[in-house]
């Protein structure tokens, strides 16, 4: 007995010796945070700021908090144990008695202790109807795209919703209005919830969302356009000695022309 308490204290010993570089590392995550519109977007170090042994959706929320909100996560974030376990209870500054969201790789999570992964994508957001939460959470396929200028891009706006048996299910946005930096465009999704738009000027833009029948918590996804590529210098240099080429035929031939008529 002595010696298997022993085994299992060792085993125990070396599992925890092996989460500390993962604990001291931290995580590689993308986190986006809402109040009413997109507040805060992009990748952060995440660590176990907590001290509770998990790198956490919770602290995620606070490494995008400690990049980009005034005063920090001291100011603007505070999540605390509760009767359903750990909670928001501070999201980007607001306050209103718990009326806040979050996501994990576009799906429902079972609590802010959820433990995270290189690559996850968290969204964190503020109800704007606190009486009949109305807000619905709509996603891009992607968060991030490149293209060209003039290139044709498609994308699909999807929404988080539930069916008759309360089973999570992924839902098209119809007739939503996309948005570019802020400013409301014409383009529009359809019934599938497609939509398909193109950039005629290289650089950088935020895409979101819009809608007139439904509040929409704002998907986001970030466009690189890059210019148009050119021709290279050596097609150049192809078609300059195709021409060259060709005037030099067409000088041989008026010049054969021009022996034979003297004969």
């Amino acid at each position: 007995m002595k010696n298997f308490i022993r085994t299992l204290i060792v085993a125990a010993i070396i599992l925890s010796l092996c989460a500390i570089p993962m604990a001291a590392q931290g995580v590689e995550a993308t986190v986006t945070i809402a109040n009413g519109q997109v507040v805060s977007h992009g990748s952060v170090t995440v660590t176990d700021a907590d001290g509770d042994g998990v790198i956490s959706i919770s602290d995620a929320i606070y490494a995008a908090h400690e990049a980009n909100f005034d005063g920090g996560a001291e100011a603007g974030f505070k999540a605390e144990d509760s009767q359903w376990g750990i909670s928001m209870v501070k999201l980007w500054g607001v306050e209103n008695g718990g009326s806040y969201g979050y996501q994990i790789n576009n799906s429902n999570p079972m609590s802010l202790a959820d433990p995270i992964k290189d690559g996850d994508y968290i969204y964190a957001y503020v109800y704007t109807d606190t009486v009949g939460f109305s807000d619905t959470y709509t996603f891009f396929e992607s968060t991030e795209l490149e293209a060209n200028e003039g290139q044709e891009i498609t994308l699909t706006l999807s929404a988080a919703g539930y069916d008759a048996n309360w089973a999570p299910v992924t839902l098209p946005v119809e007739g939503a209005t996309i948005t570019v930096n802020g400013e409301k465009t014409d383009f529009v999704t359809d019934a599938e919830g497609k939509v398909t738009v193109k950039f005629d000027k290289a650089g950088a833009y935020t895409l979101s969302a819009v809608s007139e029948t439904m509040t929409l918590i704002p998907p986001v996804c970030n466009a690189e356009i890059n210019k148009a590529a050119n021709p290279s210098t050596s097609d150049g240099n192809m078609i300059i000695f195709a021409v060259m080429a060709v005037a030099a035929m067409g000088a041989y031939v008026i010049a054969r022309k021009g022996t034979v008529n003297e004969k």
